[in-house]
């Protein structure tokens, strides 16, 4: 049975770059999406044209019934080897006094909610203690979660630390499930986030502040996640690696 990889938000961004690295390294990739088929559509074919077998598989990671059945067609695909918790949203950017209930609960629901949901149903396929072979989760954080995003992102910036404490929590909790957690915490990426943050070319804006003075790519990013999912990395868990530019 082959090796599975699962990449929530899989479609476009980081989330592709990863996606095409698994398909280069061997895996099987499933291609989590939500809104955008024809971009899932896209990365399912590009991972094929390196040989994986790919499929692309709708589900709101904040609703616990479709990822469960997410992770059901996943485990029917192959065996699951490797999550990777990338989904995420930002909202326009604002001040925090400005900010509606509605947009905190949105944003919490996708990027903290949607993240454990995935966690769990992987752990639950995965650890040695409840009959399965082990794995890898690597978690997609953000260094906003330690610059704290003021005057544009705070709700974000705070979900995103909310993952770096997960990471720890659970890297301490399953390594005797034969189960890693680690996270890449990414700076300024060129990537369509920032057009859902109304400033699609923030990416450039910003650029000056990374002692490397320019922004990431999103295949950069990729090459960590993949790394930490490598049996390179198989002494380190509970683990973020900053992968910022210096920033």
């Amino acid at each position: 049975m082959s090796n599975v990889i699962l990449v929530t938000g899989g479609g476009r961004g980081i989330g592709r770059a990863t996606c095409l690295r698994a398909a280069g390294a061997g895996y099987d990739v499933v291609v989590n999406w939500t809104r955008d088929r024809a971009a899932a559509d896209t990365t399912v074919e590009r991972c094929e044209a390196l040989g994986a077998r790919a499929i692309a598989v709708r589900a709101d990671v904040s609703d616990e019934s479709a990822v469960r059945a997410m992770f059901d067609e996943a485990q029917g695909f192959g065996k699951l080897r490797v999550l990777v918790n990338n989904a995420g949203i930002v909202a326009p950017q604002m001040r925090f006094d400005e900010m509606s209930v509605d947009r905190w609960r949105q944003l919490i629901d996708v990027n903290i909610v949607g993240a454990f949901l995935c966690a769990r149903e992987a752990i639950r396929r995965m650890s040695t203690r409840l009959g399965g072979d082990g794995g890898v989760i690597v978690n997609v954080s953000s260094a906003a979660a330690y610059l704290g995003s003021p005057g544009e992102y705070v709700d974000y910036a705070a979900s995103k630390a909310a993952i770096d404490t997960l990471t720890i929590g659970l890297g301490k909790e399953l390594a005797e499930d034969g189960i890693r957690v680690n996270a890449v915490r990414p700076g300024v990426i060129t990537t369509e986030i920032h057009a859902s943050g109304g400033e699609p070319e923030r990416a450039q804006r910003v650029a000056p502040s990374v002692p490397m003075r320019r922004p990431g790519e999103p295949d950069e990013v990729a090459a960590a996640v993949m790394w930490l999912a490598s049996d390179e990395a198989s002494y380190i868990t509970g683990t973020t690696l900053d992968c910022s530019g210096g920033r």
